[in-house]
C-alpha cells in the first residue's frame, strides 16, 4: 500500500472490465445472456439478479483502490458466483468448455483475493 492508502491491483482492473460488461448485459438483457440462461434453466429475473451482483462487485473493486477491504469482499463474491456458476453449469451437464470462463475467472478472483491480502 502506497503513503496515499492507494493499492493498485491490474487484475483488479480486468475483472472489473470483464464483470461490468457480463453483469451490463444480462441486466440489459441481451439476446446471448437470454440465450445462456434459458440453456442453464435459470429465470429471467434470476440472471438479472447475477447480472446486479456482478455490477455491485465491479464497484467494490473499483473503489477498493482506496478502501482495500472492498476489493477483498468483491472479489471474494465473485470467486462464489462463479464456483456457483460452474456448479449450475455441471447440473445441465455442460461439457468443460462451455464452464472454463467461469471456472478461469473464479480462480483469477481467488487469487485477487490473495493478491489484496498480501498487499
Amino acid at each position: 500500500m502506497t503513503s496515499t492508502g492507494l493499492v493498485f491491483s491490474p487484475l483488479s482492473i480486468v475483472l472489473a472490465a470483464v464483470f461490468c460488461a457480463a453483469g451490463g448485459s444480462k441486466l440489459a438483457g441481451a439476446p446471448a445472456m437470454r440465450e445462456t440462461a434459458a440453456h442453464l434453466r435459470i429465470s429471467p429475473v434470476t440472471d438479472r439478479v447475477v447480472g446486479a451482483l456482478e455490477l455491485a462487485a465491479v464497484a467494490g473493486l473499483l473503489i477498493g483502490f482506496w478502501a482495500v477491504g472492498l476489493a477483498i469482499a468483491a472479489s471474494a463474491g465473485l470467486a462464489l458466483l462463479m464456483a456457483g456458476a460452474v456448479l449450475v453449469h455441471r447440473r445441465v451437464h455442460d461439457q468443460l468448455g462451455r464452464y472454463m470462463p467461469a471456472l478461469v475467472l473464479g480462480l483469477l478472483a481467488a487469487a485477487n483475493v490473495v493478491l489484496l491480502v498480501l498487499a
